[in-house]
């Protein structure tokens, strides 16, 4: 049953993950929609034994859920799609756009914009179009284009100060000097869907760029006299990796691995889900593309080539914990904290600290998702006795 909780709240008995660690018989106070420090005398007791509460989840890599598209979407279906992620857990979300013809794409980050403004949405993400042609994965080849600064400078300026992120690959012409625009802009720059060497990437890293976009996925692997972008990427510590946990794009020794050389401040977990997340399987458009989903895998009709995912992020928190056993702990700060940073947004979401808003996520013991609050209203209540 979802509704506002009452003006103060104390999630009492479940083991709360805050910033220092983990807290036994935990208890979080919500006043209205923020997190407090005190709660008063008559304040409702919910009692949360035997269940996780983390901070809400942070998606900044999404293309849409519930069957509706963030690239090709009106306002009221990308509020859809907002919707079915909020009910996953996510309760701050980046829209993020595939390849299309530049006209269509400045159009839709209008409609976007509008709704991070009144915010639905905690900014804006470009995948696209100015990316690798032998790296593609699910972008239209003919609306591929290079990197022109103008062009990019375009885009940014579309979403009318609310673009947070945009992928490039960063070897091809213009490249360089739009990591160094994005970087004066304040806009991520996000190397991805690349061919670059290892070289190539370096210089891409001193120029400013601070994110890989789901890496390993749509750039070439680690050769041992071919490093490429992956090792670079890993080893720098002002990079930020993406990770796709769905069981699909990556294998667990793969994430292992970057936990591993990255460290858990620099791992964000992403869903890079399209519109069958929360849906079920079918045919698709992925921009201009068919998608078929078959068996929860989304993939092109034309030539096979994994097309997103249908991740959501209580999926990808419960797989970490309960298949790549990777701590608790990490998995918080990948899936919560890290993302939150690299939006900026970290000093009003992304952990559970007095101050900061009620965004929260219960789990049961087995990691299985039982409730989700948002600015201090159930979206899903958890049910107790």
């Amino acid at each position: 049953m979802a509704g506002r909780a009452a003006d103060s709240t104390v999630l009492a008995g479940a083991r709360v993950v805050l910033p220092t660690g983990t807290v036994e018989d935990g208890r979080v106070t919500v006043e209205s929609t923020r997190i407090s420090g005190t709660a008063p005398e008559d304040a409702r007791v919910v009692d949360l034994t035997g269940h996780w509460v983390v901070p809400g989840f942070v998606d900044m890599h999404n293309h849409g859920g519930g069957g509706a598209s963030f690239t090709s979407g009106t306002a009221d279906e990308v509020l859809d799609g907002i919707r079915t992620h909020r009910e996953h857990g996510t309760t701050t979300l980046v829209g993020s756009m595939v390849t299309g013809e530049m006209d269509f794409l400045v159009r839709q980050a209008g409609i976007l914009s509008e709704l991070v403004e009144q915010g639905d949405l905690a900014g804006l993400h470009f995948e696209g179009p100015f990316i690798s042609p032998c790296r593609k994965g699910a972008h239209s080849e003919q609306l591929l284009r290079y990197p022109d600064p103008a062009d990019v400078r375009r885009l940014v300026e579309a979403g009318r100060g609310t673009a947070r992120m945009v992928t490039l690959a960063t070897e091809l012409p213009g490249g360089i000097d739009s990591v160094r625009l994005l970087a004066d802009l304040g806009v991520i720059a996000a190397i991805g869907h690349t061919d670059a060497t290892y070289a190539q990437t370096v210089e891409a890293i001193e120029a400013g760029a601070t994110v890989a976009t789901h890496l390993f996925n749509a750039m070439p692997p680690i050769a041992h006299r071919e490093p490429g972008p992956i090792t670079a990427l890993l080893e720098d510590d002002r990079i930020t990796v993406e990770l796709i946990n769905d069981g699909t794009h990556l294998h667990s020794a793969v994430l292992e691995l970057a936990y591993r050389h990255k460290g858990a401040g620099r791992v964000a977990l992403i869903t890079d889900a399209m519109d069958a997340a929360g849906f079920g399987d079918g045919e698709y458009q992925l921009g201009p593309l068919a998608v078929e989903v078959r068996d929860g895998v989304a993939r092109l009709v034309e030539g096979g080539s994994i097309a997103g995912s249908t991740l959501t992020l209580d999926t990808a928190f419960r797989r970490a914990v309960t298949i790549d056993r990777i701590p608790v702990e990490d998995v918080v700060r990948s899936i919560s904290a890290n993302p939150a940073r690299l939006l900026g947004v970290d000093d009003r979401v992304g952990s559970l600290e007095p101050g900061k808003d009620a965004d929260l996520v219960v789990l049961d013991e087995d990691f299985v998702l039982a409730g989700v609050m948002r600015k201090g209203e159930w979206i899903i209540e958890p049910k107790t006795s």
